[in-house]
């Protein structure tokens, strides 16, 4: 039957991803620095025969691996980039494996690597069978900060791709049709003129008082924004000690809204507010653009195919000591915080307080509606047709980016959802070039979701390539 050389070699090659993931896991490089992450993945499909291109899009730890010929063209998404300060060892209560270091915290060294194990399998089954097609895994950098996949869109990478598949992990087995909200990083850096702070302050002038009145003024702009809108920042540089009217400070952004041209005009209201503040306090201000995303087009065709596979493949097993792990990590929840990530679930019915571990798969949801983070599979969903889904790799409960997910990220419970993931990519993948109808069916329902509007790339065309915004500080 098709599929079963493609899952027999992933039951049969399960040892080798997990343990691809764990070092993933345990170099923990951060966005744009994936260098060690990205080879391994890149060395193993090369020696598989996938041609790679390295260093695409100005990144050099961003690749394409191709293997096959012809039509359709398959590209598998995988990402490998870490979290800052989120560094856990695999236990159930808070204990860092680097104090203040980075850590997998949202699950990505799995992401990827189940992406390079379903494109290995299909390779596998393409070859015995002489099916047609070609396969492309996209190596991912930077999807947490510099939105990796938006400069490989503006890098033409995924030209010519007729569908894109790609997963997440979660505590949930289930397959979105969730949008996502547009994104804009970027730092403001303020630039002012130092003098003792009690002797001459006159003489001074704060560029901290300028990111204080800049983010006052972001606040007021809260009321007056749409209500799905998300503004945060952080204080990055506020001075060096009180005595000295500081001449540098700087905020952080994440601007997000549900639609991208929303994202980009409180984008440029909040860029007005930082220039309102350098005239406020007679400083200069510096606009630093990081990265931004795109929302989700969902694909309805695509979603049917992953969801038929999921139920087909089934939601991960888990053991005995596994549950009680998972038992343990949630007696360590904050209140309400387990009820809290179910709230959705619960509007529609469904019940999974009394679980710590999903093992069913949930029923698949063709509403669109916006989910409050961002993902620049979004910038993928504008270009071709695209679906995602998740497996239950993490805890219920766990909060996203929390050292709660990096500590399943590298254990049995996180592994068992990933194997389950390369599985129903590689079956939805052979779906998609086996069956010319559902191609034409996903581009159908991809032109009528887009309608008379067009992609705009959310990088300013004068940023050639994506900028580390932690250069020059160690996570």
């Amino acid at each position: 039957m098709a599929g079963d050389i493609a899952l027999e070699w992933i039951d049969r090659n399960a040892r080798d991803l997990v343990e691809m993931s764990d070092e993933i896991w345990r170099l923990a490089e951060i966005g744009l620095r994936e260098f060690k992450s990205a080879a391994l993945q890149a060395t193993a499909l090369e020696k598989a025969g996938f041609t790679i291109e390295m260093g695409v899009a100005a990144m050099p730890s961003a690749f394409v691996a191709t293997w096959g010929k012809g039509s359709p063209v398959i590209a598998l998404l995988g990402e490998y980039d870490s979290l800052p300060r989120t560094s856990q060892k695999p236990v159930p209560y808070r204990d860092p494996l680097v104090e203040g270091g980075a850590g997998h915290a949202c699950g990505h060294n799995l992401l990827g690597v189940a992406a390079v194990g379903a494109a290995l399998a299909l390779k596998e089954e393409m070859e015995s069978q002489g099916i047609q097609g070609t396969i492309k895994y996209m190596g991912c950098p930077a999807e947490e900060t510099a939105s990796g996949k938006v400069y490989m869109v503006r890098a033409g990478c995924l030209d010519g791709v007729d569908a894109a598949l790609t997963w997440h992990s979660s505590s949930l087995n289930a397959v979105s049709m969730l949008s996502s909200l547009a994104n804009r990083s970027v730092r403001f850096r303020f630039h002012g003129r130092t003098a003792h702070a009690a002797g001459n302050p006159e003489m001074g002038r704060s560029a901290l008082d300028a990111v204080e009145l800049m983010n006052i003024g972001v606040n007021y702009l809260r009321e007056h924004v749409p209500s799905q809108a998300r503004i945060h920042y952080v204080i990055t540089d506020g001075g060096g000690e009180p005595n000295v009217v500081p001449d540098l400070a700087e905020s952080w952004y994440y601007i997000r809204a549900p639609k991208a041209p929303q994202a980009k005009e409180i984008y440029e209201r909040i860029v007005r507010i930082a220039k309102g503040a350098a005239m406020m306090t007679d400083t200069e201000v510096e606009v630093r653009f990081f990265g931004g995303c795109s929302n989700v087009i969902a694909n309805l065709p695509l979603s049917e195919a992953l969801h038929r596979n999921l139920l087909k493949v089934g939601p991960p097993k888990f053991t005995e000591e596994e549950k009680a792990f998972a038992k343990e990590m949630a007696s360590h929840f904050p209140p309400g915080q387990k009820e809290g990530s179910l709230t959705m679930l619960a509007e529609r019915g469904i019940d999974l307080s009394p679980y710590d571990l999903h093992e069913s798969v949930l029923p698949l949801f063709k509403d669109r509606t916006a989910m409050p983070g961002s993902t620049d599979v979004g910038d993928v969903s504008w270009i071709c047709p695209t679906s995602q889904f998740t497996t239950a790799c993490n805890v219920i409960g766990s909060a996203g980016h929390s050292r709660q997910v990096t500590a399943t990220s590298g254990m049995s419970i996180g592994h068992r959802g990933m194997i389950q993931a390369a599985k129903v990519l590689a079956l939805t993948a052979l779906d998609a070039l086996l069956d010319p109808e559902l191609v034409e069916k996903a581009k159908a329902d991809f032109q009528q979701s887009l309608g008379k509007t067009t992609y705009e790339s959310p990088v300013p065309p004068e940023i050639v390539e994506p900028v580390d915004p932690f250069q020059g500080k160690s996570h």
